[in-house]
């Protein structure tokens, strides 16, 4: 059988204010076209479905098109599609019974029966092939908040977290081997960040309370068959492992994301065993620019955007847009001189972003405890590292304003 692996499709994503339902709508009608091209036998995508936990209309009614056309086109596809951490659990369980008569599994959340034993049934998907033989079980198993483990029992020298997610997955697969063949493989799923994984810059959350608590990829038994995993952006296998990957998401979800070689996964299995993997790049529908490629004084960077020629494209197509600009000190105006240069010019400003001039100095209060320092002495110093020089008087009355705002806030509290 072949298994398609997907996620962080972020659906109803904006970027700096500005919709992707385009890209989004381009990157699910070729989705679609692949699975039917490749005859892909099932279809896994590993969390953050949505962007939000509350995402627009728009959103679901691009999800269920996109899953309306897969039960018409495709009735032999098996969908199985767990919640990421920007997924509202509750929101992706409430179709589960209607989705369910089509083949099309969403698994939002943990379930427990009331003797708070895990409802195992409610997370293992059977997978059928082309001629309708079962070959294969999902071990669907979507992200892990705190509350869904059991860690009490755990002794204090152990990381908790870590040890309950291991147990978590343990009872997983102890019950799919139960239900298991010789001759059908275990597939697990999750939307977590494991260790040696690579983070996205500006876009991807930290998972179970950050860094110290990345997980080891010996969660997965070695009788797992291949692993499809969700919550980093890039594309990438865990661990060095073939058959532990993230299939990163579908587009860039920041401008940082602009080089990421975004694709899905196809494995083809044999039974248990793991034929070829293959990687398919999803085509680019609107492109991200970077001007200039190195930070510049204002006045190049102003020559450069007058001109830089890009083709007249709709709205929703035009390209993105970063700006990098080399400064000495804050420039007022700034974003009102970019829009000018650009004035007429088919692309979407997204981002700018300053550099300043920064002298080495040592810091003198890095021997000093936080509590042993004051606000104004920590933003003096900030401003002094970033722009050189005191902040002026309107800039430190500012700063005082808002102190004394958060001083009664916290009062009122």
């Amino acid at each position: 059988m072949k298994i398609l692996h997907t996620s962080d499709w972020h659906l109803g994503h904006q970027l700096h204010g500005y919709s992707r339902d385009y890209e989004h709508q381009a990157f699910l009608d070729w989705l679609a076209d692949t699975l039917e091209q490749h005859q892909i036998d099932a279809l896994l995508v590993a969390g953050d479905i949505f962007d939000t936990a509350n995402p627009p209309a728009s959103a679901w009614r691009m999800l269920y098109r996109f899953l309306a056309r897969l039960a018409k086109n495709m009735p032999q596809l098996d969908v199985v599609m767990i919640g990421g951490n920007h997924d509202s659990p509750s929101k992706l369980d409430a179709p589960h019974e209607l989705l369910k008569a089509f083949d099309l599994h969403m698994v939002g959340g943990i379930h427990r029966h009331d003797d708070g034993e895990l409802d195992c049934d409610r997370m293992l998907v059977p997978l059928t092939n082309h001629s309708g033989e079962q070959t294969a079980w999902v071990l669907a198993v979507p992200f892990l908040r705190s509350a869904d483990l059991r860690t009490d029992a755990l002794e204090d020298d152990d990381d908790r977290l870590i040890k309950g997610v291991e147990t978590l997955y343990a009872e997983m697969t102890v019950a799919a081997r139960e239900r298991c063949t010789d001759q059908q493989a275990l597939i697990g799923m999750g939307h977590a960040y494991m260790a040696s994984g690579k983070l996205s810059e500006m876009s991807e959350r930290r998972v179970l309370g950050g860094n110290q608590h990345a997980l080891p990829a010996s969660i997965f038994a070695d009788d797992i068959s291949y692993v499809a995993l969700g919550h980093l952006h890039l594309a990438q296998r865990v661990a060095k492992q073939e058959h532990i990957r993230y299939s990163g998401s579908p587009l860039p979800l920041s401008m940082s994301e602009r080089d990421y070689k975004h694709q899905v996964v196809i494995t083809e299995l044999s039974g248990a065993q793991v034929g070829e993997i293959e990687q398919v790049f999803i085509p680019r529908t609107v492109d991200m620019l970077k001007v200039p490629t190195k930070p510049a004084p204002l006045d190049e960077v102003i020559k450069a955007l007058e001109a830089l020629d890009v083709d007249a494209l709709p709205r929703e197509q035009q390209p993105f847009l970063e700006v990098h600009v080399l400064l000495d000190q804050p420039q007022a105006l700034l974003r009102e001189k970019v829009l000018q240069a650009l004035d007429g010019k088919a692309v979407r400003l997204a981002k700018i972003t300053p550099h300043y001039q920064q002298t080495e100095q040592e810091n003198p209060l890095n021997q000093r405890r936080l509590s042993e320092v004051s606000p104004q002495q920590v933003f003096a110093l900030s401003w002094a590292k970033k722009y050189e020089g005191e902040p002026s008087a309107a800039m430190t009355g500012a700063f005082e304003s808002l102190l004394v705002q958060v001083e009664e806030s916290d009062t009122a509290e």
